[in-house]
């Protein structure tokens, strides 16, 4: 199973760095222009920045923030055993990221606890792909896999994704936590059906 996510997370970052810059900027446009439809103002969201060929953009962020919306953004830090720890969060304010590990850049302190996760009604997962049930294909980092748990049971936890990133069915592994969402350029906010469950969003959201 390990080969076989690995081949795929091989084959999926080999196609996104073959996308053409533009075709990249249009599709982080459709996506912001997504986020509105299920987001309204004075809510939580945790969101990521994205890194190289990862869907969406620091507008898609600003766009949101100008919205009203509080975006909290992940901090990643292992342990002295080199462990992935679980995510604190960060306030994202427009221009002040710092550099930060892995090459990545997050808010500056004061960082909150993980448990932060949960005053978020979104989370927006970076993920390499997802499928119709919901497994989500990561980096294999450990850090969403230990910090998910803890969002709010209410939460739309949502895989951002090209639209041919949206497959039909990933390999999983009891660990996983299910997305209930995906959301891509074209198709928009999509309704997974999580492992074990019925098709339907979660909480009654018919969004």
């Amino acid at each position: 199973m390990h080969s076989t996510k690995a081949q795929l997370r091989a084959a999926i970052l080999a196609a996104r760095r073959s996308v053409a810059p533009q075709t990249r900027a249009t599709e982080a446009a459709a996506l912001a222009g997504r986020l509105s439809a299920f987001i309204d103002p004075g809510q939580t969201v945790c969101a990521y920045v994205p890194v190289g060929s990862e869907p969406g953009s620091l507008d898609l962020l600003d766009a949101t923030v100008r919205r009203g919306v509080e975006v909290l953004l992940p901090v990643a830090r292992h342990s002295q055993d080199g462990t992935a720890l679980p995510l604190q969060w960060g306030r994202y304010r427009p221009g002040k990221l710092v550099g930060a590990p892995f090459g990545l850049r997050e808010p500056p302190q004061p960082w909150a606890s993980a448990e932060a996760i949960a005053e978020a009604a979104v989370v927006l997962v970076p993920a390499l792909a997802v499928d119709r049930q919901g497994t989500r294909l990561g980096r294999g980092a450990g850090f969403y896999d230990r910090t998910l748990p803890m969002a709010d049971a209410g939460a739309l936890l949502v895989a951002m994704v090209r639209d041919d990133e949206l497959l039909e069915h990933l390999p999983s592994e009891p660990h996983d936590v299910p997305m209930t969402h995906a959301l891509t350029p074209r198709e928009g906010l999509v309704v997974l059906a999580r492992r074990g469950e019925s098709t339907g969003p979660p909480g009654g959201s018919s969004t």
